[in-house]
């Protein structure tokens, strides 16, 4: 099944020889470090999955924002501004969950010294909810993060490689699955020989070119367009608003059914207003329950922290990688609104004839909207340095998702099935973990496929399987009085539920056979299905830390002692003396200058 976009279609400028002269020596200087790395790297758990301990703050910052800012970042909120303006700026302001990592959970983390969330999970509570988090967290993984980061490679290869194809028989295979099997396969090799270690520091690469070649996407792209000023009056008020209202444009009644239509006008689906994209509420609410638990405890991300050496180390790398999250908003958001400007305005004629009668860009050009700025405005060379940093952001953030699932699989299921398994065979596991998440991921793609929007997708997912986890560790941390049972039965109600409305999605979202049109208007699955995924995630999140509650107070009361330093009511005067000593004055301030330019977004973007 091939991905429902017409990319490349069109003429248009294709890489130079100065092109792949620029993506060559990019990517030969990362092959380079790889190498380096590999002959560093020593035959142990701890070095293979943490590097041993021993990162600086700033390799742990740069690996973190560019573990984040891959696939789903530059490809899927390119295509989002296209179409939905800044609203999921949210997400991108979440640089103050990164803070509530620096100071709140690094102290816990760096006190414990686990190797994974789940491992954290059953210090704090039991053994079987760190099954439970495992399962669900590499679940969670495959159908989101490395399925993402696969399918958007495709993307970016059909965008500017259209003509690429190999034949096999009478099968042709295009430049979609090329390139989604291309990316798979380099980030694998260095994955899997490099481990931790060669993911973190070829980050550090990739983020100085990536912020570097979007910067200059930017900037040439208002400069065709005429200025800020030009892409305020194209794009409208409303595209600049990071507040969307409840109920759609047009629908009067609070349950009035709306028709979505294509750009033929033929009609897809009938929906509820309750389906619209990121109403306000749910932003308010939902986005931050995500932002925590995805920069707080996703193994994913907090991984980098547990490889520094200490806990000043760690709180600096989350510093720093809050500092860096500020420039998403612009480098990635921000050129999918300059795309759907030049596009209305004409004033880039291939970008106009992707406009549909609806006066918005084709969805499937949307969600291509960043390297089609790529393809149309950058000129010969630098146009292949920034294809070169969006393919290695894409493999960076494929080859941290690797990695942490590796880690969980390797430490916390088969270490505990097999406790006297050598140093060499965990890497081995762990390696051989990888090749399997990579298949599963692939089988998954369709999925996507049919999906309104790549980083609406990852948003829904995340929103069905993160809030029984954001429950359990925060409650975890800041209630003592929670025990093991309430932890389990959150975690196993929550997700049930979330798992639930997963099932009943996909049919629809892959329009197989009898689903094309939904379920039936007014069943149950129709309006489980049409509740806005945000307001879901709230949901579950409530049902999960009721749950929590009632049945830690009606079991019995926790062991204190066995949970000294991992909360704040049992951390020991020691634990605080050592934590106070651990920051400075400036790590006070570089917080506070990163709280004032989210604010400072929020106003402008909230007139």
């Amino acid at each position: 099944m091939s991905p429902a976009l017409p990319l490349g279609q069109q003429a248009g400028p294709t890489l130079t020889g100065l092109d792949w002269l620029a993506i060559a020596l990019y990517f030969g200087l990362l092959l380079g470090v790889a190498a380096w790395v590999v002959r560093k790297n020593k035959d142990t758990a701890t070095d293979y999955f943490l590097a041993g301990r021993n990162l600086g703050w700033w390799v742990i910052g740069a690996s973190i924002f560019a573990s984040n800012i891959g696939s789903e970042h530059i490809v899927g909120l390119a295509g989002s501004g296209a179409t939905d303006g800044v609203a999921l700026a949210h997400y991108e302001l979440h640089a103050w969950c990164l803070l509530v990592l620096a100071w709140v959970f690094v102290p816990f983390y760096a006190r414990s010294l686990v190797f994974t969330m789940p491992e954290f999970l059953e210090r704090r509570f039991s053994t079987a909810s760190r099954y439970v988090l495992s399962i669900v967290s590499l679940i969670t993984f495959v159908v989101s993060k490395i399925a993402v980061g696969i399918f958007a490679g495709g993307v970016v290869f059909a965008t500017l490689l259209p003509e690429v194809h190999l034949t096999v028989g009478a099968t042709t295979i295009n430049s979609f699955w090329i390139g989604s099997v291309a990316v798979i396969l380099l980030t694998g090799l260095y994955t899997t020989l490099g481990g931790m270690r060669a993911v973190v520091y070829n980050d550090a690469v990739q983020v100085v070119v990536l912020i570097g070649g979007s910067a200059c996407l930017t900037f040439y792209g208002l400069h065709r367009l005429g200025g800020w000023g030009e892409l305020r009056h194209f794009c409208g008020s409303e595209m600049f608003n990071l507040w969307k209202p409840i109920t759609p444009a047009g629908v009067e009644s609070t349950w009035a059914p709306v028709l979505e239509t294509s750009a033929s006008g033929a009609v897809v689906r009938q929906a509820w207003y309750f389906n619209g994209n990121f109403p306000w509420p749910g932003m308010l609410i939902c986005a931050p329950i995500i932002g925590l638990w995805y920069w707080c405890t996703d193994q994913y991300i907090v991984q980098r922290a547990l490889g520094a050496p200490n806990e000043t180390i760690a709180r600096r790398g989350s510093i720093f990688a809050a500092f860096l999250k500020l420039f998403p908003v612009y480098l990635f958001i921000i050129p999918g609104l300059i795309c759907f400007a030049l596009a209305k305005s004409g004033k880039v004629p291939e970008l106009a004839s992707r406009m549909g009668t609806d006066g918005k860009l084709i969805p499937a050009e949307a969600q291509a909207a960043f390297p089609l700025m790529v393809k149309y405005l950058l000129p010969p060379g630098l146009r292949g340095i920034v294809v070169a940093g969006l393919l290695s952001a894409l493999m960076g953030s494929l080859a941290g998702v690797f990695n942490a699932c590796s880690t969980l699989f390797t430490v916390d299921i088969y270490q505990k099935l097999r406790p006297l398994a050598s140093q060499h065979e965990l890497v081995r596991m762990g390696r051989i973990a990888t090749v399997v998440m990579i298949a599963v991921a692939l089988i998954w793609i369709p999925v996507i496929q049919g999906a309104h929007g790549l980083y609406g997708y990852l948003q829904s997912v995340q929103g069905y399987l993160a809030p029984p986890i954001f429950v359990v560790f925060f409650f975890g941390v800041f209630w003592k009085r929670l025990n093991a049972q309430g932890c389990l039965w959150a975690m196993l109600v929550g997700f049930v539920i979330g798992g639930f409305r997963m099932i009943v999605d996909t049919p629809v979202t892959m329009k197989l056979a009898g689903f094309e049109d939904g379920y039936r208007t007014g069943s149950f699955l129709w309006i489980i299905n049409n509740i806005n995924f945000q307001y879901f995630s709230v949901l579950i999140t409530v049902v999960a830390a009721a749950v929590m509650v009632v049945v830690s107070y009606m079991t019995a009361v926790p062991d204190y002692v066995r949970m000294k330093s991992l909360t704040f009511a049992t951390a020991s005067d020691e634990d605080r003396a050592r934590t106070r000593a651990s920051w400075e004055k400036k790590d006070v301030i570089a917080s506070a200058f990163i709280l004032s330019c989210i604010v400072a977004a929020y106003v402008y973007f909230s007139g």
